[in-house]
């Protein structure tokens, strides 16, 4: 008898919206400002802004944002409940951690020790949000935000670098790019046209037989993707939770900008490197799983 594991339900989130996080270090003002001042009001997403900055100065970002847009700023208070339609900004000298559909502050570090700010708010947002999770990094120096976007990626998320020619200092995008844990590069103000129709994309539903289920095209076309990777690389998904499993199908709809579910198994079917590219993506959760082997 087949049997999965389910994902670890440890700190995971009660929302059901998109969380997106921003990681910038130098030059990231200016980046930000293009950023935001392109999000559209009632958006249906919740963004955090998670900024190197110096343990002694403080910081004036939300009001200096606020002024860029109408969607209300807010610096990050211990704990506070996070909502859609919200830029939350995160205090000097803090670390930042989501947990639960909630953000909890801690000291940095001591002087001389890693300050990885971007990637632990990074990391802790692949396991709580998962797929729907969102990782953007824009200016800086250094890499740091490179290792939790490839958790993001991992866990089923999206994620964006600057284009490096467009950032004020472009080590931290080049990173991400080098290590191909971007799945877009653009510049700052093109960024969330694409987030409004990714999470269109990946709002589809994907079980059926609940409140919102697919249809029969779309179960159809589910399976039929699954039946394509069977035939042409010899693993039945079938076997794996599906939620999971269509949820990566999703992501790739998404990426390649396709419109359906239909659309994106045509596609698929006459595609071979996109079969590759989708046979791995699908690999990474299953890794997480088991089979009992016992008659």
């Amino acid at each position: 008898m087949e049997h999965v594991k389910e994902e670890s339900s440890i700190n995971g989130s009660i929302n059901q919206f998109p969380v997106v996080g921003i990681g910038a270090s130098a030059g990231g003002l200016d980046a930000f400002k293009s950023f935001i001042k392109a999000i559209p009001d009632n958006c249906g997403m919740a963004f955090i802004l998670v900024q190197h900055l110096h343990a002694d100065h403080a910081s004036s970002l939300p009001e200096i944002l606020q002024r860029e847009t109408s969607i209300p700023v807010q610096e990050i208070s211990d704990r506070v409940t996070v909502q859609p339609n919200t830029i939350y900004v995160i205090p000097s000298n803090k670390m930042l951690v989501a947990s639960d559909g909630i953000l909890e502050l801690s000291p940095r570090p001591e002087k001389g020790q890693p300050n990885n700010v971007i990637d632990v708010f990074f990391s802790s947002l692949a396991e709580v949000h998962q797929s729907r999770s969102i990782g953007i990094i824009l200016s800086g120096t250094g890499s740091d935000g490179t290792a939790g976007l490839k958790q993001i990626k991992d866990q089923g998320g999206i994620t964006f670098a600057q284009e490096v020619a467009g950032a004020e200092f472009g080590a931290m995008p080049q990173s991400a790019i080098d290590q191909d844990v971007a799945d877009f590069v653009a510049n700052p103000e093109k960024m969330p046209e694409q987030l409004m129709r990714l999470n269109q994309a990946l709002h589809v539903p994907v079980i059926a037989g609940t409140e919102s289920s697919v249809n029969s095209s779309e179960e159809e076309s589910f399976k039929q993707i699954l039946t394509v990777l069977r035939t042409r690389k010899g693993m039945d998904f079938t076997y794996y939770k599906q939620t999971t499993i269509r949820r990566r199908i999703l992501r790739r709809l998404a990426l390649i900008n396709k419109e359906s579910v239909k659309e994106y198994m045509e596609f698929l079917h006459q595609n071979n490197p996109e079969q590759d590219i989708l046979f791995q993506d699908m690999l990474i959760p299953v890794t997480t799983f088991f089979r009992d082997t016992k008659s």
